[in-house]
């Protein structure tokens, strides 16, 4: 992460801030009203750093590839990076939550919120990494939202069957590339070969003694995910509303292990960086599933969607089908897609006012709008029903074939 940091500066993405700054809605304040890279000097006497991935610019960045082709470039990963044993992991101290600056972001939030903690986990053989949201409970223990059905659930199913506790090791402070991976639907036990894949085909890892493994990081804090549970939330989510208040499971941590002077990251909830890492590694998904209806230019998840319920997917239409193919197969890959409209290859899906143009002039809402009921949807989505349900909505706005020169706008040679 440091090393990111660094070259983030190079580019004139850092703000440093040196005055003192609250962990208490202050730096979280802050972060809401810039894209820049805050680094903090003095964060409750402590280094931290947010909106560390607050745009595609960076996420670009750190893949070392070009803005245009950060979803192609995605598309194309094959999840076979280089995983390398590194030994053991050293030096650790009785875990103390009280020596990190975790912050709590608004005021109607039930406490203070671990927002960027990769929760790794290894039980059996397989292995697991993924974010979950953690509220303080003391300086020892949390209380994780583990939604039911993800991976990290079904491990800790399996081993509470055997009367045992779940390892895991939280960490704080990674490679924005593996905090990415670690927020990407892959194939099961695949999130450390998927990061190693992404920052250049290797990752060391290093044991905890609970046999965890985990990567470099600022911070780890080893221990167990219990059958105890204990009341999580309210928590501001992606929509920038309250989540239901909800029992959830404790993590009781043993041990923590943390760099000389080590950096706390925090993500704004519903801020840029939580939109991003929510959404973004779902559109190389969306990629590859139109792919196999039409030929695909590029996938956009919006940031005025959340970065997560709408989504614009540009094409080149090969039959008068395509389109409506698209929008079917673009609900498959992403469950959670509440809204996607389909555009032609002459419109800018970073542009909001080009996706209006399209819809404005190339949608009929009698033939172009697809409407699905009774459908699973977010659980984030206010508007969904008791069970879960709700309605999708598909946009065709792309030129009928044959009539393109009906539709094309006029430009300079």
């Amino acid at each position: 992460m440091r090393n990111f940091i660094e070259l983030m500066r190079q580019q004139g993405r850092v703000e440093e801030i040196e005055s003192p700054c609250s962990t208490v809605y202050e730096a979280p304040r802050m972060a809401s009203r810039t894209d820049k890279i805050l680094f903090f000097h003095d964060l409750d006497g402590r280094r931290g750093v947010m909106n560390l991935l607050s745009d595609r610019r960076s996420l670009a960045a750190a893949l070392g590839v070009e803005e245009r082709d950060l979803v192609g470039h995605l598309a194309g990963m094959t999840y076979n990076g280089r995983v390398v044993d590194a030994g053991r992991l050293e030096g650790g101290i009785p875990a103390d939550l009280s020596r990190l600056p975790v912050m709590k972001h608004f005021p109607g939030d039930a406490g203070r919120y671990f927002t960027s903690g990769i929760v790794f986990s290894r039980y059996d053989g397989v292995e697991n990494a993924s974010i979950h949201r953690m509220m303080v409970l003391d300086d020892g223990r949390v209380v994780a939202r583990l939604v039911e059905g993800r991976h990290t659930h079904t491990l800790l199913k399996e081993a509470l069957a055997r009367g045992e506790k779940l390892p895991v090791a939280v960490t704080v402070g990674t490679h924005p590339l593996v905090t990415f991976a670690a927020c990407t639907r892959v194939p099961e036990g695949k999130e450390l070969a998927y990061a190693a894949e992404l920052v250049g085909g290797e990752l060391p890892v290093r044991e905890c003694e609970n046999g965890v493994r985990v990567p470099d990081a600022e911070i780890v804090l080893e221990g167990y995910i219990s059958a105890e549970k204990a009341t999580e939330g309210p928590f501001v989510d992606i929509t920038g509303t309250y989540d239901p208040v909800r029992q959830q499971h404790v993590i009781e941590f043993t041990k923590m292990y943390c760099r000389e002077d080590p950096i706390y990251h925090g993500i704004l909830p519903a801020g840029d960086e939580h939109k991003l890492l929510m959404g973004a590694p779902y559109e190389p998904k969306i990629y590859r599933a139109v792919g196999e209806v039409t030929t695909v230019r590029d996938v956009l998840l919006t940031k005025g969607g959340a970065g997560y319920l709408h989504g614009v997917v540009q094409i080149r239409k090969n039959t008068q089908g395509d389109a409506k193919n698209a929008i079917m197969a673009a609900f498959a890959a992403h469950t959670s897609l509440k809204h996607v409209v389909v555009v032609d290859e002459d419109i800018d899906i970073h542009d909001p006012h080009d996706v209006e143009y399209a819809i404005a002039t190339r949608v009929r809402g009698d033939t172009d709008i697809m409407v699905v009921t009774g459908v699973r949807g977010s659980s984030l989505d206010p508007t969904r029903l008791g069970d879960g349900t709700n309605v999708k909505v598909g946009v065709d706005a792309t030129m009928v074939m044959g009539r393109e020169d009906e539709f094309r706008r006029a430009e300079w040679v």
